[in-house]
């Protein structure tokens, strides 16, 4: 563990706050220039206001709509797999895509088939993704419905997309904008507020981020890490990784990936990668847990133990699985723990067992104790363990990648993330690494990767100063950004250390009770795991 890392989650007091004179007149220079975002000659404007002491919030306008920018019908490609149930998809190889345009042709239709060049990260892209067929240039989405319902005549299917949403470098997708970033800068050496993460009253839950900024009396607020959506994958709500609020380590790490740490008086700020090691200690030998605030036997974003179904590796958008588990909570969890098969411990404030639930598992929380559970083959193995009157302790803890236990302040917080975007000040991109690279599914990688959508990004600057970035997107009235593109803004707004939390529907930005910028959901904005809230003195 580096020794800035020791300070920041050791103590969090004591921050050296002296900016690097080159790094400053390098990000100013960098702001000056505009966005590395279309042509460098595009248009753009800066609108910036102070919220509270230290804390500014600047809006970014880039670009305008070009004729670079339509609407096209996207064709799904059937698979060439023997598998018949094996999907169609937006890429296929280059077989794949002529026969579909073949077919269309037959139709009397005229398709294109496209090469896809991706921009080159840390540990991915930089190459062709695949080949994708599509009709038709529009300057309207209704013209483009229409060609699509002769594409469905013809036997295939496909979507109406505007091309501005592309993921190509510029020189190749022809994009003009416009862009639309939100940039909260918090600099600690005139901050008096505190800088925190929120989940609202419980994990097994979620709230807006608007509603957890008026809870918490927030100036603004951002959302924050992954979480479960559906229920089929645990806990609505539940991080997808780890989470530490006010010290206390309530969900545990998607292995190695990184996470964003702060301070609550927005010290210390820094992207670090984490795993962990917890256990059960009772009557012999103790009993490993295998997670933190979650229902058994599903690992969301995976990254979990080696018997975890399909890989024990990061996956993103992918719940793993795990028929044998133990799995431990406390009040932050919710009302009550999940229900079902297996067997349940509960455990005063003390660690005394005042109860056992044997044969099911689920039921309330008391107050300052916890509980744990096991399903599968743990089952006898926590019943034995575990007797009536009887302590149990529990312990959790975050080691670095070199397996050094981390201490935790109460006033450390961390939200997961990923891919880490800049280090060191220079673009890095860890798709790979972190699971939203997978070999066997270009099809994940170019739509959650490559192609723009809307992205929330924070970090620290040279200066010390904590940023937090919301860009709008799947609108034309801003086009969102790929990874690659998160990247180079993070840079050229002079991060040092940078990483994406979660994007899509999830980004949003809240700033004095108003959420600012424009949520990409047809419903409006979306409830989320947890948000970073920027709430001033009390």
């Amino acid at each position: 563990m580096t020794s800035r890392l020791r300070r920041s989650l050791s103590a969090l007091a004591v921050v050296s706050l002296a900016a690097v004179p080159a790094v400053g007149a390098r990000a100013q220079s960098q702001e000056a220039d505009g966005l590395p975002l279309g042509p460098a000659n595009l248009a753009e404007t800066r609108q910036t206001s102070t919220l509270q002491a230290g804390v500014t919030l600047t809006t970014i306008t880039r670009g305008q709509t070009g004729a670079g920018s339509t609407w096209t019908v996207e064709v799904a490609i059937p698979s060439t797999s023997p598998d018949p149930d094996a999907p169609a998809t937006a890429l296929s190889d280059k077989a794949g895509a002529d026969a579909a345009a073949a077919k269309l042709k037959a139709a009397g239709l005229e398709p294109r088939v496209e090469d896809v060049p991706t921009p080159k990260l840390a540990d991915a892209g930089g190459t062709t993704l695949g080949y994708r067929v599509r009709l038709g240039s529009f300057p309207t989405k209704a013209e483009a419905d229409a060609l699509r319902t002769k594409v469905i005549a013809a036997g295939l299917s496909g979507s109406s997309i505007y091309t501005g949403w592309d993921g190509e470098p510029d020189d190749v997708s022809g994009s003009t904008g416009p862009w639309r970033v939100q940039v909260l800068t918090i600099d600690p050496k005139k901050f008096r507020g505190t800088l925190d993460a929120s989940y609202g009253p419980d994990l097994e839950a979620r709230e807006t981020t608007s509603t957890l900024a008026t809870l918490t009396g927030a100036t603004a607020a951002v959302n924050a890490g992954f979480f479960v959506l559906d229920p089929k994958a645990g806990a609505p709500g539940d991080p997808a990784g780890v989470a530490v609020y006010d010290g206390r380590l309530v969900s545990e790490p998607t292995a190695g990936r990184p996470a964003l740490v702060i301070g609550d008086h927005a010290l210390g700020t820094s992207v670090e990668r984490f795993r962990w090691h917890g256990e059960v200690r009772g009557i012999g030998r103790a009993l490993p847990l295998d997670g933190l605030n979650r229902v058994p036997g599903l690992i969301r974003n995976c990254g979990g133990t080696t018997d975890d179904l399909p890989t024990a590796k990061p996956l993103h958008d992918v719940t793993c699985t795990d028929a044998d588990e133990l799995i431990a909570y406390d009040a932050s969890y919710g009302v009550a723990t999940p229900s079902g098969p297996g067997a349940e411990v509960i455990l005063d404030r003390r660690g005394v067992v005042t109860a056992i639930r044997a044969t099911t598992r689920g039921g309330a929380i008391p107050e300052g104790g916890r509980t744990v559970q096991a399903t599968g083959d743990q089952v006898p193995r926590l019943l034995a363990a575990a007797k009536l009157g009887q302590r149990l302790q529990i312990r959790a803890e975050l080691v670095d990648l070199r397996g050094h236990d981390v201490r935790l302040s109460p006033k450390t917080t961390i939200v997961n993330g990923g891919p880490e975007l800049v280090r060191d000040g220079r673009i890095t991109g860890t798709p790979k690494a972190d699971g939203m690279a997978p070999a066997d599914n270009v099809n994940f990688y170019y739509g959650w990767v490559h192609k723009r959508n809307p992205r929330t990004i924070a970090g620290v600057d040279g200066q010390g100063r904590t940023v937090l970035i919301t860009a709008d997107g799947r609108s034309t009235a801003s086009l969102g950004l790929g990874i690659a593109e998160a990247a180079a803004v993070a840079k050229s707004l002079g991060l040092r250390e940078a990483i994406n939390l979660d994007g899509g529907g999830s980004t949003t930005m809240v700033a004095n009770g108003k959420v600012i910028n424009a949520p990409s959901d047809a419903a409006g904005e979306r409830p989320v795991g947890d948000a970073l809230v920027i709430t001033p003195r009390r």
